[in-house]
């Protein structure tokens, strides 16, 4: 298997998505395979959510917004460090506030944001498409995620791979794959998150991606429970998924 990187951010990685509606959008992620593991209504209302192997974050906003979220420990020192390799942040921790929170973005636009950490939080370890064992790709049986398959990567379309790379390495990426079809792309990985750097215009938003062998099978099964957000890209073995908070997943067969 890959040997990932020891991450450089926090040792809690989870994806963190606004919701105007957050028992909605509870209910749309259970129907994927997910589980409530936390609620809270401070500092504002927030449901926390897994499906084994990928947080979600569901936060009660009516601002439409995803980032990639590090719970952090010794934040405003690691705020200093990052500064110090050249990382600017569009927001920074006030010594006053009871929840230090402060964003960064992508050069391409991708919010990364770094939080206090919150007692009670913790890493999913369940197998992402990275750790799972290549012999158990086609073992659908295996997958933590029956319903989405294996959490596959947050796509993220760039304008330039190589430029793009000299930001997330500052975070502690490393280039753990690169391709050249159907356009320049490549995967990354700080050992707990996976980006896919995609340098295409094919898509213009960060989307979370899951893979299966069986990922046709999955996709009817989901059309039957009543899920009709669903967009093909080119066959009917992938799709992209629309969400209730105007995200996007793709459902992807892999090895297609």
């Amino acid at each position: 298997m890959i040997q990932l990187p020891t991450p450089k951010l926090g040792n809690i990685f989870a994806v963190t998505i606004t919701s105007s509606d957050l028992e909605k959008s509870l209910s749309f992620y259970q129907n994927l395979g997910f589980t409530e593991v936390l609620r809270s209504d401070w500092p504002f209302p927030i449901i926390q959510i897994t499906d084994g192997a990928l947080l979600i974050m569901l936060r009660q906003d009516n601002s439409p917004y995803i980032a990639l979220t590090y719970y952090v420990n010794e934040i405003e020192q690691l705020v200093d460090e990052l500064e110090k390799d050249g990382i600017a942040f569009v927001t920074k921790p006030n010594p006053k506030d009871m929840l230090k929170r402060c964003l960064m973005k992508s050069p391409d636009g991708m919010n990364v944001s770094l939080v206090q950490m919150v007692e009670g939080f913790s890493q999913p370890m369940g197998a992402t498409l990275l750790t799972t064992p290549p012999q158990e790709y086609k073992q659908p049986d295996k997958y933590v995620n029956k319903i989405c398959g294996l959490f596959g990567e947050i796509a993220h379309p760039v304008s330039d791979i190589d430029q793009a790379m000299l930001f997330w390495e500052k975070l502690g990426f490393k280039m753990l794959s690169r391709m050249t079809s159907p356009y320049p792309w490549a995967i990354i990985s700080d050992g707990l998150s996976i980006v896919g750097l995609h340098q295409t215009d094919n898509f213009s938003a960060p989307t979370i991606t899951f893979f299966a062998s069986d990922m046709k099978e999955k996709i009817n099964r989901l059309k039957e429970s009543g899920i009709t957000e669903l967009a093909e890209k080119g066959t009917s073995s992938n799709v992209t998924l629309s969400t209730p908070e105007g995200q996007f997943i793709n459902l992807f067969t892999l090895g297609f």
